[in-house]
């Protein structure tokens, strides 16, 4: 079995090897930080899916969570590219991660190490067969605003509503939540954003419901906007997600999953809709380097 590599702190450490302290800060109290970037097999090579923009977030999560980050963009950029290609694959999940690095009980932060660590993993279809899409719940438990934890920034302690609420709705027999603001509007799942199909149009949450602003949503938006289709970002309903024609997730790790019921009512046919696959289609056919119009989106890891 081919080697697995870590990039902690500037170097390459056998993954079984890099281990920090059970009581270090980040694991207790979760301060992380944290982005979720894949990189896709093309004929050129692995090409990393907007790697610029994944990274600018970290920085802007780790600047909202009051983080001194001991690399800089471009330093973090070069070693996420050379993980992928370290560990020699074609197609993967990649995972930098910021944490303090300090086996001190105790809340306070002051003086205590950051450090980096990315990852790069194989990983597949999040949800299974895209085709056939996923059932979904609403959740008991509301997103969280910016009044509770900042839900634009990728904190890792953000991720325990996540967590919670996918719980939930799988014990509900769904394969995954959709949370409401505390405002009752709809805002995302446990880990992507959401989008509606409403007469060949598209809507989704704005960023007045709390959502992370998503690199895939964002993805979506311009997708649909370079294909003719109207995109609107507004506050939605609950009940628009019922009577919507199609639904779908985005995200890193789902990509573009349809959505087929809600609270075990189906939504439009009860299966993927043709917008979804239209949108599905030109998302794989640009992160697979297919698409001339995009490939400013793609980092190939052979230079």
């Amino acid at each position: 079995m081919a080697k697995n590599y870590v990039w902690l702190d500037g170097k390459f450490i056998d993954s079984e090897k890099a281990t920090v302290p059970i009581s270090t800060h980040s694991l207790q109290y979760g301060s992380g930080i944290f982005e979720g970037i894949r990189a896709y097999s093309t004929s050129k090579g692995p090409a990393i899916f907007r790697l610029k923009e994944h990274v600018s977030r970290f920085m802007r999560t780790a600047k909202i969570a009051g983080m001194e980050l001991p690399f800089t963009q471009k330093q973090i950029e070069q070693a996420i590219i050379e993980i992928v290609s370290k560990n020699k694959l074609d197609s993967c999940y990649i995972r930098p991660f910021g944490f303090y690095n300090d086996p001190r009980i105790g809340l306070n932060t002051e003086g205590k190490k950051i450090s980096i660590a990315i990852i790069a993993v194989p990983f597949g279809r999040y949800f299974g067969d895209k085709e056939k899409g996923i059932k979904c719940k609403v959740s008991s438990m509301r997103r969280i605003n910016s009044n509770i934890l900042p839900p634009s920034a990728k904190l890792s302690g953000n991720y325990a509503t996540s967590v919670l609420v996918s719980k939930e709705a799988k014990n509900a027999g769904a394969d995954e939540a959709i949370m409401l603001s505390i405002n009752g509007w709809v805002a995302e799942g446990p880990g992507e954003n959401i989008f509606l199909v409403e007469e060949n149009k598209l809507l989704t949450p704005s960023k007045a419901s709390d959502i992370l602003l998503g690199i895939t949503r964002d993805s979506v938006i311009k997708i649909a906007e370079s294909t003719g289709i109207l995109v609107e970002e507004r506050e939605i309903h609950r009940e628009e997600l019922l009577i919507a024609d199609e639904l779908f997730f985005s995200g890193t790790a789902a990509e573009i999953t349809p959505i087929v019921s809600v609270d075990s009512v189906k939504i439009g046919s009860g299966k993927r809709g043709p917008l979804t696959k239209l949108i599905l289609d030109r998302y794989m056919a640009i992160v697979s380097g297919e698409d001339p119009e995009f490939t400013h989106w793609l980092t190939f890891t052979k230079q």
